[in-house]
């Protein structure tokens, strides 16, 4: 047999199993991976949009908790898995638009190590502040940053998080300049400004709507583009006077690279399915979230597009997590 034509026959028989196993994908259980720990938002969200997923792709989905290194260790975990449909995962702010920025040097790339499947959702982040604080507008906050500089504190749930760096955006385009205070993880953080330890902070909706409205802290604003339905009352940011101060945490899936065509658009399909399911919906709304229904190509432009934003607010605060 001529070789050309050997390695040709070879070539057909080697992608003949793999065109039948797309064909017939799903026939297995599903791996999410969440790169944070059981019982926190991300992995609450997940679990409510896997079992949506699974009603329409006919398969379990089991959720596969990763966390550590700000969330590196489930990327590397995806990125280096066989992109045959069986393995994704919940990827944010961080996996996103961060990370590459505040490492000198990751295990995997954002850009050309994943397949972007879809958005899951978005929910913006307020400023907040203890209610015996003496700023009662974003006018005035800035004001009193400007005659205290570096004497007032702001808390986060630890460097690099979304709260942290909304914070600095904010400080970027108000030319301010105030005190971060990192604290491991959301409730100790909004403990103290709760308790007038530290006196503000950002804040997500997904944690923060319940102390808002009972009035345990005050928001000064909205980091959204629009006025949040549950916050009638509060302006945004622009409103207030900070315009291009848009701050939010934002989520979707990702799989591996090179993930056959067929599988990205059944996923993404029955991912955008799951955004309409009325117990997701319901989750969301209970979390402040906004449905990011699309694409994959829409979603992988706006995590790029927040990625080269992000990372000129990361670089001109150097901040960095190595």
């Amino acid at each position: 047999m001529h070789r050309r034509t050997l390695l040709s026959a070879l070539a057909a028989a080697t992608a003949a199993p793999w065109a039948a196993a797309q064909s017939n994908w799903p026939d297995q259980p599903l791996r999410w991976v969440v790169p944070y720990p059981a019982g926190g938002g991300t992995d609450v969200l997940a679990r409510t949009v896997a079992e949506a997923m699974r009603q329409t792709l006919g398969q379990q989905i089991v959720v596969d908790n990763r966390p550590g290194a700000s969330t590196n260790i489930g990327a590397q975990l995806v990125a280096t898995a066989k992109p045959d449909g069986y393995t994704f995962m919940s990827a944010d702010n961080a996996v996103l638009a961060y990370n590459e920025h505040l490492f000198s040097k990751l295990p995997f790339s954002p850009e050309k190590d994943f397949t972007y499947v879809g958005g899951i959702s978005r929910f913006p982040l307020a400023l907040v502040v203890n209610p015996a604080f003496e700023a009662k507008t974003v006018k005035d906050f800035i004001a009193y940053a400007r005659a205290h500089p570096g004497k007032l504190n702001y808390a986060s749930p630890g460097n690099g998080s979304p709260h942290h760096l909304a914070m600095e955006m904010f400080k970027n385009r108000t030319k301010t300049f105030l005190t971060h205070i990192p604290y491991r993880g959301a409730a100790p953080a909004l403990q103290d400004v709760m308790g007038g330890q530290v006196p503000c902070m950002f804040l997500d909706l997904a944690a923060g709507l319940p102390v808002i409205t009972s009035g345990k802290v005050r928001a000064l604003a909205i980091g959204s583009a629009k006025r949040v339905a549950a916050l009638p009352d509060v302006p945004t940011l622009a409103e207030a006077g900070v315009p291009d101060t848009e701050v939010f945490a934002f989520q979707g899936i990702l799989a591996p690279a090179g993930l056959p065509a067929a599988i990205t658009a059944r996923l993404n399909g029955d991912l955008n399915k799951a955004l309409l399911n009325p117990t997701v919906v319901k989750r969301m709304t209970d979390f402040g979230m906004e449905a990011l229904p699309g694409t994959p190509e829409q979603f992988r432009a706006m995590a790029r597009a927040e990625s080269k934003r992000w990372g000129e607010i990361i670089k001109a605060a150097g901040v960095k997590l190595d």
